[in-house]
């Protein structure tokens, strides 16, 4: 290989070496000045209880409050849909034309409330047969029982034969037979032309409508839905765990989210078959329905548990320092060493700690001047007058 090849070959890998130096060089740099934006080179500022990394005496006046030990009942939720405890999906029994539908979606009935009519003149021309066979059979049965009795009177002085006589009682029987089976067609008849006024069974809101006049409607098909708004229930599915725990007249707090409304609900059935893919029973709950609830809404169960305990304090002696949560505590030599704690759930006035407090430490409430207090308010930040 001569030399005038080698020399662009080594010009070209020097070239490439260079700026791969820069690249790792430049990466670097800004590495370094991302630890350092990040405080990975600044002392550590140390937290959890024990960790003070300030101590200084009381300031005057200093008001305290102390760490409590609050014991609060623990519970679970169990997600559900509210779905009513009577509903009613009314179908047809004959096929008929649809006349016409009364009623909307939405719709408030009565318990009686016409809602859809059928076309009936095939069942009225039937019943008009009915009853025209049913007064011919009447007829006919006046006739045996007139030649039934003047047969008694002739079978005494054996003017007729015992046959004959028998005979025409056996007409008697029959006729009385057919008037009886006429009758029960013009019941069957009358029964059939009911089914053409179809009512609502009790007082309810229509649900859906699925039926419009003109539509030729089949024996089984669903025409509308109607539900009773006054008797709802909350359908959850329960983990076995728990649905086991529960009883029939158990009293449960029920919550609608969208509603914001709480209330105690009565266990009204725990259905004795588990869901085998989520190994879970279905909780049926009801209790008072507030305005606007509609069967399908989101709604929870909370189920008791075991009692926790927390430790709380004031929200207002917790101050935040950037990312931090300090709270400053009263030290045995009556001085304050600023802690840093970590915080969980709000309990109005009150907050939750969850590590850097023992229960009974004393923490220092803020000392808001005079000259800063709105009228009516005390320096805790409470409201004198009372809250209405």
């Amino acid at each position: 290989m001569s030399k005038h090849s080698i020399r662009p070959r080594l010009a070209q890998s020097l070239q490439v070496l260079k700026t791969w130096s820069i690249v790792i060089v430049g990466t670097l740099g800004v590495g370094v000045i991302l630890l350092y934006l990040a405080g990975v080179f600044s002392p550590k500022v140390p937290s959890g209880e024990g960790h003070a990394f300030r101590h200084r005496a009381l300031p005057a006046g200093a008001q305290f409050a102390q760490a409590e030990l609050l014991r609060r009942p623990r519970f679970e939720s169990a997600v559900g849909s509210i779905a009513p405890v009577h509903q009613s999906s009314i179908a047809a029994k004959i096929l008929a034309r649809v006349l016409e539908v009364n009623v909307t979606a939405g719709q408030p009935v009565l318990a009686g409330d016409v809602l859809v009519r059928l076309n009936d003149d095939d069942l009225r021309s039937r019943l008009q047969q009915a009853e025209a066979q049913h007064e011919a059979a009447g007829a006919r049965l006046n006739q045996a029982r007139s030649d039934y009795q003047r047969a008694s009177g002739l079978i005494q002085g054996n003017a007729i034969s015992r046959a004959e006589y028998e005979s025409l009682a056996t007409a008697v029987r029959t006729s009385e037979a057919e008037l009886e089976r006429t009758a029960r067609v013009i019941d069957e008849t009358n029964i059939f032309l009911d089914y053409a006024t179809i009512t609502a069974p009790f007082d309810g809101v229509v649900v859906d409508k699925q039926a419009q006049a003109g539509d030729m409607v089949t024996p089984g098909q669903t025409l509308l839905t109607v539900y009773d708004p006054n008797q709802m229930q909350l359908v959850a599915n329960v983990r076995e765990s728990l649905a086991m725990k529960l009883k029939v007249g158990q009293e449960v707090t029920a919550k609608l989210e969208a509603l914001d409304h709480e209330c105690l609900a009565t266990v009204r059935e725990v259905v004795p078959q588990a869901d085998v893919g989520s190994r879970s029973f279905q909780v049926k709950v009801s209790g008072p329905c507030p305005p606007g609830v509609y069967s399908g809404m989101f709604g929870r169960i909370l189920l008791p548990l075991e009692d926790e305990q927390i430790i709380i304090i004031p929200a207002a002696a917790v101050r935040r320092v950037g990312q931090l949560t300090l709270v400053d505590v009263r030290s045995d030599d009556d001085g304050l060493i600023r802690r840093n704690v970590q915080i969980g759930r709000r309990f109005g006035d009150d907050i939750e700690i969850l590590s850097g407090l023992r229960p009974g430490e004393q923490v220092l409430l803020p000392v808001v001047p005079a000259s800063t207090i709105p009228a009516g308010f005390n320096s805790a930040g409470g409201n004198l007058e009372g809250t209405h």
